[in-house]
């Protein structure tokens, strides 16, 4: 478990008042968690709220720094991803969730599909595509969240 120094609402803003984004990675492979940490720094929009190496770690985590996205691998000790990801819904529906794994097939997209997992990605792609398709994902919820929000205004 690898957690910031600080977990404070302030942090989703940096000095230029652009909002960044909260990560959390959940692998069990330490240097993926390294990999895809060092990506996502390197993006203005962004910051690594946690790491976790199994899925009940991710669920402590998520509880305790309520990230806006959590990257989560398929396969892994204690808790997989797909068990992690439905545990994740129930307790905080509005995070938004992409798989992020060395494989998948048909039972692995339909499950990812109905536990409302946003997008999955190959770890055989380049890191860009993982950039890529979270930027889309917290596009979308924000444009949900604000047609939500102008429909309930009076």
């Amino acid at each position: 478990m690898k957690l910031p120094s600080s977990t404070s609402s302030e942090s989703r803003s940096d000095t230029l008042g652009c909002r960044r984004n909260r990560v959390l990675i959940v692998d069990d492979n330490c240097y993926v968690r390294e990999l895809l940490g060092e990506i996502f720094k390197r993006e203005i929009d962004f910051e690594i709220c946690g790491e976790a190496g199994d899925g009940r770690e991710a669920l402590r985590i998520a509880q305790l720094l309520n990230p806006d996205l959590v990257i989560l691998d398929l396969s892994m000790p204690v808790m997989n991803g797909l068990d992690a990801a439905r545990a994740l819904r129930r307790q905080k529906p509005d995070a938004s969730l992409i798989m992020y794994c060395d494989f998948g097939d048909k039972f692995v997209e339909q499950q990812a599909s109905f536990i409302g997992i946003s997008a999955l990605v190959s770890k055989a792609e380049p890191p860009g595509t993982l950039v890529s398709k979270a930027r889309m994902v917290l596009n979308r919820r924000a444009e949900s969240a604000a047609v939500s929000e102008r429909l309930q205004t009076p």
